[in-house]
């Protein structure tokens, strides 16, 4: 038995303060709001992937490593909405593979507990 057949069901993303946490992942990035165990967590749905948001126990450190990036299909005028809500991005959008039949645009941002979040778009040529 493997995961061969497995989905990513959730992401567990580690922050520092719950409130400021929910808001910026519920009213900045408008992901939408599933329910929350406050003082703890809280839980979004994107797409078909859960993502948990989680109050690091005291005394713990968080883990931060893996990236979460964010599919959108108007990377253009999602970063325009983020920037315009105070989100701040290390780069524009910028192309970083073009393909035969498609290229893939990136860009790259934090959430205020310093997770590395960005919004990336399968863009087909000729768009």
């Amino acid at each position: 038995m493997n995961l061969e057949n497995a989905v990513v069901a959730q992401v567990m993303i580690p922050i520092d303060d719950f409130d400021r946490g929910v808001s910026f992942y519920r009213d900045v990035l408008g992901i939408p709001f599933l329910f929350s165990a406050p003082p703890q967590m809280a839980f979004f749905m994107c797409g078909g992937v859960r993502l948990l948001i989680s109050v690091v126990p005291q005394g713990q450190r968080a883990q931060r490593g893996s990236a979460v990036y964010f599919g959108v299909t108007n990377i253009q005028a999602v970063f325009t909405s983020l920037k315009a809500k105070g989100v701040e991005f290390v780069a524009d959008p910028h192309l970083v593979n073009r393909g035969p039949k498609s290229e893939l645009w990136l860009t790259e941002f934090k959430d205020p507990d310093g997770n590395q979040l960005a919004l990336m778009a399968e863009v087909p040529v000729g768009s």
